[in-house]
C-alpha cells in the first residue's frame, strides 16, 4: 500500500495538536507495523503498532464469538487515560492516546473526524 506520509503525519500532528487532552496517535497496519506516528518520545513506535494490533485481533476475536459483528472501536480506559482503536479501512487502525482528563464526546468526535479525513487519504 503507497501512502502520502507528509499528508498523513499532517492530520495526525492536527488531531494532537488541536485538542489540549489528545498526547498521541499512531495509523497502524492490522499486522502491528507502524506506518505513520505522532506519539509522545517516551513510547517506542513498533511496540505501540504491536499492541494495537494484538488488540485489534483480540477485539475481533470478541466480537465475533459475542456475535457482536464487525469492530468499529476498542478502547481501554485506564487511570492515567484512554487508548482508543479505530478502524480506517482493510490497511489501517487509527490509535489515539488521550489523558484522563479528556471529556468523552470531544475524544469521539475527533477520533470520528481524523478517521473519516484518513480514509479519504488512504483510497
Amino acid at each position: 500500500m503507497a501512502i502520502n506520509t507528509p499528508k498523513i503525519q499532517m492530520v495526525l500532528q492536527g488531531l494532537v495538536s488541536g485538542t489540549a487532552e489528545l498526547e498521541g496517535a499512531a495509523l497502524v497496519t492490522p499486522d502491528g507495523l507502524p506506518l505513520v506516528t505522532t506519539l509522545p518520545a517516551s513510547m517506542d513506535e513498533e511496540r505501540v503498532a504491536a499492541m494495537s494490533a494484538a488488540m485489534l485481533s483480540l477485539g475481533e476475536r470478541i466480537g465475533e464469538e459475542l456475535s457482536r459483528g464487525g469492530v468499529a472501536r476498542i478502547s481501554v480506559e485506564g487511570e492515567h487515560g484512554h487508548c482508543v482503536l479505530t478502524n480506517c479501512g482493510p490497511d489501517s487502525v487509527l490509535m489515539v492516546l488521550a489523558n484522563h482528563t479528556v471529556k468523552q464526546g470531544i475524544l469521539s468526535l475527533a477520533i470520528k473526524q481524523t478517521a473519516a479525513e484518513l480514509k479519504l487519504i488512504l483510497i
